[in-house]
This record gives C-alpha cells, sequence and structure tokens, in this order.
C-alpha cells in the first residue's frame, strides 16, 4: 500500500469514519490537498473495499479499512509517545519519525512498546491508540470551527500533521488547553480564542480549526 493511501486511511480514522460520514471536503482540509485528488482517491479505495462512499453523504471506513487504520495509527502513535515521554522530543517533531518507525515496526515490537510505555490510551497531541485487541476509548469528533461564540472547551485532540503541529505549538494550543471561544471571523477567517490558563487571546486559523477536536 502506497504512503499517499495510508495517509487517507489514517486521516479518515481520524475524523470520526468509523462513526459517522466524512465528507471529501473534510478530507482535503485534513490532508491539505485538492478535492479532486481526493475524489480519484476515494474510488479506488472503494474498489479495492477500503471505505464505503455514499454520494452527497459522506466516506466511512470498512472493517478492512478500519483494521489497516488501527493497525498504523497504533504503532504510530506509539512511537510518538516513546519520542516525546522518553525521548524528549517536542510534540510538534516527532510526526516524521513515527512515520519511519511504524513502517519497520513487528506486532511483536508494538506489544513490547505498548507495555514499556504503560499501555498508553493517548498519544501527545490526544489521538486514541488502540490496544492489542483494536479497542480504544471513544474520542471526541466535534471541531473547534463549529463551537458557538463564547462557549469555553478544552482541546481534546489534534490532527496528526506535521505542519499543524508546529503552528499550533507556537501558538502555545496543545491537547488539553481550554480556551473560551470569542469570535468567529466572517469569510472563512479566523477563530478568536483566549487561552484561559493566561487570558491571552489567539488567532486560530479556519483550515486549522477544522482540525482541532474539542470536548
Amino acid at each position: 500500500m502506497t504512503p499517499m493511501k495510508e495517509d487517507y486511511i489514517k486521516i479518515i480514522f481520524e475524523l470520526g469514519g468509523t462513526e459517522r460520514k466524512i465528507s471529501n471536503k473534510e478530507i482535503a482540509i485534513g490532508l491539505d490537498v485538492a478535492a479532486g485528488s481526493v475524489t480519484e482517491m476515494v474510488a479506488k479505495m472503494v474498489e479495492e473495499k477500503l471505505v464505503i462512499h455514499e454520494p452527497y453523504a459522506g466516506i466511512t471506513l470498512t472493517e478492512l479499512g478500519h483494521q489497516l487504520a488501527i493497525e498504523l495509527v497504533r504503532k504510530h502513535r506509539l512511537w510518538e509517545t516513546f519520542l516525546v515521554d522518553d525521548l524528549k522530543y517536542e510534540v510538534a517533531d516527532v510526526h516524521s519519525e513515527a512515520e519511519v518507525l511504524e513502517h519497520q515496526t513487528s506486532d511483536k515490537l508494538a506489544a513490547a512498546l505498548y507495555t514499556f510505555l504503560g499501555k498508553p490510551e493517548f498519544c501527545p497531541h490526544g489521538g486514541v491508540i488502540p490496544d492489542e485487541d483494536g479497542n480504544y476509548p471513544e474520542s471526541s469528533n466535534a471541531v473547534l470551527a463549529d463551537v458557538v461564540d463564547g462557549q469555553t472547551v478544552e482541546i481534546a485532540r489534534i490532527i496528526d500533521n506535521h505542519d499543524l503541529l508546529i503552528y499550533l505549538h507556537d501558538l502555545g494550543v496543545m491537547a488539553h488547553t481550554k480556551i473560551e471561544v470569542l469570535k468567529h471571523e466572517p469569510f472563512e477567517g479566523p477563530i478568536i480564542v483566549k487561552r484561559l490558563v493566561d487570558g491571552d487571546q489567539i488567532n486560530i486559523s479556519f483550515k486549522a480549526a477544522h482540525n482541532i477536536f474539542v470536548q
């Protein structure tokens, strides 16, 4: 399977594609690719029985696609956790390293790493880590972009994208950060939020706000 196809499987999983229907637009924003590219790749994945695509409704992972996503996500996020917790990497810097390591990780090594790390349920940016049987805790699918002005929320997880993690790291926004949504600027402008820990106001881009999940 190509790395690009793996990226599609992972992003559909991250966007909640086992529980709800994901739109082409959401995938395009998450992967920062053109809408036409999404249409083409989704068609190939339908042929390979990795996803189900209902026109005008959305995309969900099949059982096969879900199992592949679990395997990819589990190994990737175990390495991210190890790099941050034990090698003291910055959260924003681990994605590319974990991307390489996950493809060289046997099931036996993944199991040993999982035990060594204390069987974590979440990675450093809040993503779920499936256990040996593919089970994982429920995760919020509510995105920051949809939070109404005046509401206070906590960031639950952030899509595993290198550029996004660096962008949010520079803003001082990460998993478990509590914020108040102050204003949605019109015409796909930024969402203005206040970080509760220090009262700082932050502008988060429209695109980023669709890849930040809150509770």
